[in-house]
């Protein structure tokens, strides 16, 4: 019996190395910054590849189709967008041509009336700036 359980510790004991020597690489993603009609900046964060792509190609000017930005917003800073006091959950962020008028507002707006934001103003926290067009993507 000693000997089954040296065993079994002995192969959990490798698994758990080679766990640590071939780390699980996290998903990519880039940032970027967007304007609107404010001429304020903000920066959102993609990970899906497809829209991190969509992004580049409407910077390179190879697509018009879905400039702007939709999606859910979260009600504290980021590190990657320091100056506002919210920020788009990456998980959650699209490109649309045309959205409803309940989810739009200026950058300012939304800093403006944060503490309103999830009920009559930008219902479910969806916010989908018209106006909101990408400038660059930052580095990384």
């Amino acid at each position: 019996m000693p000997r089954i359980l040296t065993k079994i510790a002995a192969a959990l004991t490798t698994v758990a190395m080679l766990g640590l020597a071939c780390p699980v690489q996290a998903a990519e993603s880039a940032n970027f910054e967007f304007t609107d009609i404010s001429g304020e900046r903000f920066v959102v964060q993609l990970t899906d590849p497809e829209k991190i792509a969509h992004a580049r190609d409407l910077l390179a000017g190879t697509t018009q189709d879905q400039p702007h930005l939709l999606g859910r917003i979260i009600k504290r800073p980021v590190a990657y967008n320091p100056r506002w006091s919210y920020h788009y959950d990456p998980r959650t962020v699209t490109f649309f041509d045309m959205a409803i008028e309940v989810c739009d507002a200026t950058i300012p707006y939304v800093e403006y009336h944060l503490d309103d934001a999830g009920g009559a103003f930008l219902p479910g926290l969806y916010w989908c700036p018209w106006t909101s067009r990408l400038v660059r993507e930052l580095p990384a």
